[in-house]
């Protein structure tokens, strides 16, 4: 009986030092997947190379190529680069053990709002401001309802998430997604894909001890490598990649875009302020305006708001304000919903002014419409943009 028993024993004993020995040596690795938020499952990793062809720029190239998505200026070889992909639409946490981000200040487009409890994320669009390095995105968290409302808009970017909300009822990220037909056309789900596309990256920010769920990493040349491998370009359906033809779309199909001017420095100086939660200071925003270089320089919690790759404060062209209804804690998860299909009102700060805004969108699909007391298309100065969402009510000061 004691030999029965030892036998028994044996591989329990093994058991717990394999799992003792792989801690010891992924705790502080970087290749290997773990698993995220509200999902039980993870499918095996996909294999994926990087098919990273960055470009070479020459300084005297033109800048007179206009970026669909916020109106800047680029070469034209940089647009001959994005014509061929889609745009990147990333989730970005914003927990202070998350911070400094990074890729945020190389984004095209932010949206930013609560996604629980006064905690804010990102959603960062990455397009043409992208295309001449590879820029590390971190970390990358999971899916909600509001942001796919809001990515819909751009006829179904690259949608990158780890995992997401999947409780039944409205605020089904994952559910909808599937519904939505993304789910093997445009979503880039963590789960589905897996290393070495995203790694759990335990060493990110220098000498601090990161909890997992601050670690996700990944690149955009990696996210479109594996738009390429799945078809899911904008190419026509006769490009040869490696040898293989690979089927496309153009994204832009459909698409028009908000209209933008140049910018024209109207005031020596400017400060907004506004919070998304009371009593969650470490999210309040502020933002000041720099007549120099006519952008916004953002503030978080009181301090510089800084990407972690390249150490610079993040500055954009445009900061627009969008009120929207907010509803919940809807379920056990505390997720929240915000109310992004109807219409509401806003501000926009350009130019080192403030303007009283419209919004509207008439349907998921829809694009946001900015438009004046008038019901006029506004004009957005030309550079990158950042949207927050605040919950209707909120107050902000300038």
């Amino acid at each position: 009986m004691k030999k029965n028993n030892l036998l028994y024993l044996v591989p329990v004993v093994l058991f717990i030092i394999s799992t003792l020995v792989s801690r010891q040596v992924f705790s502080r690795s970087a290749s290997q997947p773990r698993v995220a938020e509200n999902v039980e499952f993870a499918p095996m990793p996909e294999e994926q190379e990087t098919d990273s062809s960055l470009l070479n720029i020459e300084p005297t190239e033109p800048r007179d190529q206009v970026c669909p998505l916020n109106g800047d200026y680029f070469t034209a070889t940089e647009k001959a680069s994005w014509e061929k992909r889609r745009p990147l639409a990333v989730m970005i946490e914003n927990t202070p053990e998350a911070r400094p981000q990074s890729g945020l200040t190389s984004a095209d487009i932010v949206f930013e709002a609560v996604a629980e409890g006064g905690i804010t994320r990102f959603m960062a669009m990455y397009y043409c401001d992208a295309q001449d390095e590879e820029i590390t995105l971190a970390p990358i968290r999971s899916a909600r309802t509001y942001y796919i409302l809001l990515a819909s808009g751009f006829n179904r970017p690259l949608y990158v998430h780890v995992g997401g909300a999947n409780l039944e009822g409205p605020a089904n990220a994952l559910g909808q997604l599937s519904d939505y037909g993304w789910t093997g056309e445009n979503d880039i789900n963590q789960f589905s894909v897996g290393y070495p596309t995203f790694i759990r990256d335990y060493n990110r920010i220098p000498g601090v001890d990161i909890a997992t769920e601050h670690t996700m990493t990944t690149s955009t040349e990696k996210l479109w490598a594996v738009g390429v491998k799945r078809g899911w370009t904008n190419m026509s359906p006769d490009t040869k990649v490696k040898g293989k033809t690979v089927a496309g779309e153009d994204w832009s199909e459909g698409y028009t875009g908000w209209s933008f001017e140049d910018g024209e420095s109207k005031a020596s100086s400017q400060t907004v302020s506004y919070s998304f939660w009371s009593g969650q200071p470490t999210y309040d925003v502020t933002w000041k305006y720099d007549a120099a270089s006519n952008t916004y320089k953002r503030e978080q919690g009181g301090s510089a708001h800084t990407d972690l790759e390249n150490g610079q404060q993040i500055a954009v062209s445009d900061v627009i304000v969008m009120f929207a209804n907010e509803e919940g804690p809807i379920d056990d998860k505390k997720h929240l919903l915000y109310e992004l299909v109807g219409k509401g009102t806003g501000l926009l700060f350009t130019n080192g002014k403030a303007t009283e805004i419209n919004w509207s969108k008439k349907t998921r699909e829809s694009e946001i419409v900015f438009t004046d007391s008038k019901n006029k298309d506004i004009a957005l100065t030309r550079g990158k943009i950042w949207v927050s969402i605040v919950p209707t009510g909120n107050k902000v000061s300038y």
